[in-house]
């Protein structure tokens, strides 16, 4: 892949390096820059644009391209603005200065995960706008801020509201993963993402002697309990080579917490896990197996959730579906070989499934590493470019399914 020299550098990678320098990064991201980044979008394409408050200092930015049928459902085209934090030291380049080498690499905290996606929406609407096309459906692209902390203060609460009803949205696209090899992969669901938070009681008393009945004792269990199941599962997905990592449910100890001096046995200690639990998965019994592995421990064991998510939902990838149908076609058209998996991680699609909106995961990056969250985060310039091209075919495609039952 040979780069272009900076003065000749493609309009599409520019606005790209340009987004990518808004240090919309965590835990106090830049909204209010990105939201004029995105204003100012929406003049120069000249599409409608709302600024919805879904919390204080949180805004959705809604731009919207009308469809000829008004009576038709949207298409929606969903990307996060936020990034996750980064640690400087360990980076080739400044991950906000989107540094491009020699080679067309660019390097910047977003490359990947997603602001890429946010650009090549753009770019495919300005290209198609600029072609003097119309299509039936409606185009509604949404920005959303905080899906990096669990979108609690983005997606979440931007679904239950009555400017998100109004969108109509009967189909989305949302973030995917890349792919290192030919391949691209596309998500039709994903693992259910429970934080539990295990306390333990027992007596305390001075370090010197054998306490029976601790709280470490029993939390120990627990912690034996859910490990092992953990090796359970990794066992089943790596007894499988044909078996993918949303297929099956991981979880990991996160937090240990207890104790305030070396020699004081503490009276509560607690551990926190982080499960994701695969969709066949069944979440009650799952539930009542935490109660019993809690219960086997002792007296004074008992769990709460921090994050659950009950419902998950599974977008159709079947050919007689009208939005697979267009959006494989597409890439069948492209010679775009497609990977079909459960997201292994969490995204705002789980929101919009919830709520009866099919979405698909989908970020048009193969032959690349994944090294969205890692240091030097980077996507070279013609694969960024080639993702444009691959959205300026999806777009028309997907505003021009046929009317559905669903529509009315």
């Amino acid at each position: 892949m040979a780069s272009k020299g900076r003065e000749d550098e493609h309009p599409s990678v520019t606005l790209f390096r340009q987004y990518l320098r808004i240090r919309t990064v965590h835990p106090e991201p830049d909204y209010g820059a990105a939201v004029a980044f995105l204003e100012e979008r929406a003049h120069q394409l000249g599409l409608g644009c709302q600024k919805v408050e879904v919390a204080p200092g949180r805004v959705v930015t809604v731009l919207t391209w009308p469809g000829t049928n008004p009576r038709l459902s949207s298409l929606l085209l969903n990307s996060h603005t936020d990034v996750v934090p980064v640690f400087k030291e360990h980076w080739s380049h400044d991950p906000f200065e989107a540094f491009k080498d020699a080679e067309g690499y660019i390097y910047a905290r977003g490359a990947q995960d997603m602001k890429c996606v946010s650009i090549q929406y753009l770019e495919a609407v300005r290209r198609l706008k600029a072609e003097g096309h119309h299509f039936p459906r409606t185009i509604h692209m949404t920005f959303v801020p905080d899906e990096e902390i669990g979108g609690f203060q983005g997606m979440k609460l931007f679904v239950q509201r009555p400017e998100f009803q109004a969108l109509r949205a009967g189909f989305a696209l949302d973030e995917g993963l890349a792919n290192p090899t030919d391949a691209f992969t596309v998500y039709y669901s994903e693992r259910s993402i429970w934080w539990v938070r295990i306390t333990s009681t027992g007596k305390p008393g001075h370090a010197s002697l054998f306490i029976e009945d601790t709280a470490a004792e029993k939390l120990h269990k627990v912690v034996s309990s859910i490990l092992a199941f953990r090796e359970k599962e990794r066992q089943r997905l790596q007894s499988n080579p044909h078996q993918k990592l949303g297929a099956v449910t991981t979880v990991n100890l996160t937090k240990l917490e207890g104790g305030t001096a070396f020699n004081v046995v503490p009276a509560t200690m607690s551990a926190s896990f982080d499960f994701r639990l695969a969709p066949d998965m069944d979440l009650k019994a799952f539930e009542e197996q935490l109660q019993s592995w809690c219960q086997a421990a002792g007296e004074g064991v008992t769990f709460e959730f921090v994050q659950k998510f009950m419902e998950p939902r599974v977008t159709s990838i079947d050919d007689s579906d009208p939005w697979w149908a267009a959006f494989s076609r597409v890439c069948k058209d492209m010679n775009l070989t497609l990977e079909p998996e459960i997201f292994p991680a969490a995204t705002d699609s789980r929101y919009l499934r919830k709520v009866g909106v099919p979405a698909l995961g989908f970020s048009p990056m193969n032959r690349t590493p994944r090294l969205l969250h890692d240091h030097d985060e980077r996507l070279h310039e013609d694969m960024f470019l080639h993702g444009v091209d691959i959205y300026t075919q999806l777009l028309p495609a997907l505003a021009s399914v046929p009317a559905l039952p669903s529509d009315s």
